[in-house]
């Protein structure tokens, strides 16, 4: 199974978690990770007549390859590993804080960008649908779901096109509910799932969130 594109998936990943909500998210809030969910939870927060907003995370990655990600880091709080990876590849937290830092001083520049000095949308007693347009490992997930609920949110739902197997068993305690439209027996990577997967640039996710500079 492929999505055309992200706009496909979101539309499929819409239906699937209308069905299957049933009335279960009160006063929801779309919540899309930069950069490629953003049209993902457009057609979301379209379907659900919900607003949408960002949570930035950022993928912390291993020293001698950027690309695999041994961590996050969202918001304020201090950031997440995978530690069974970390013992894999003999890396310790210190030996990844000047990685972490980076990529926290990069989270804020991408949330000034994105928000233009407006703050987040009050989360408090309402659901909170966190949106990517896939979720392979889960660090980055996870990262994004901690910060989300620090929020004070009703009922935090994790919402994906695809996701690994891996990924749903390690994010179970980390929401309340994960929907993803499809669930394949080998994930590979998340572009693999798109017939059309380009990367998104900042004035891309702009026009969406409907923010001007």
């Amino acid at each position: 199974m492929q999505f055309r594109d992200r706009r496909e998936a979101g539309k499929a990943l819409a239906e699937k978690l209308t069905a299957q909500q049933h009335g279960r998210l009160p006063d929801p809030v779309v919540l899309a990770l930069p950069r490629g969910g953003v049209p993902v939870a457009d057609e979301i927060a379209r379907v659900l007549g919900a607003p949408l907003d960002v949570v930035v995370a950022r993928k912390i990655g291993a020293p001698f390859q950027p690309e695999l990600g041994v961590g996050a880091v969202a918001g304020d709080a201090p950031p997440v590993y995978d530690p069974g990876l970390l013992r894999q590849l003999g890396l310790s937290e210190r030996d990844l804080a000047a990685t972490a830092e980076h990529e926290h001083t990069e989270l804020k520049r991408r949330e000034e960008v994105y928000r233009r000095g407006r703050g987040p949308l009050d989360l408090s007693g309402r659901s909170a649908v966190v949106v990517d347009d896939g979720v392979a490992t889960g660090s980055t997930a996870r990262a994004a779901l901690r910060a989300v609920r620090e929020a004070g949110p009703l009922r935090t739902v994790l919402a994906a096109p695809v996701c690994s197997r891996e990924a749903l068993e390690q994010l179970s305690g980390d929401a309340d509910e994960i929907v993803c439209a499809y669930v394949p027996p080998a994930f590979g990577a998340v572009g693999f799932w798109y017939e059309d997967f380009p990367q998104l640039s900042d004035e891309e996710v702009l026009g969406i969130l409907h923010v001007t500079k």
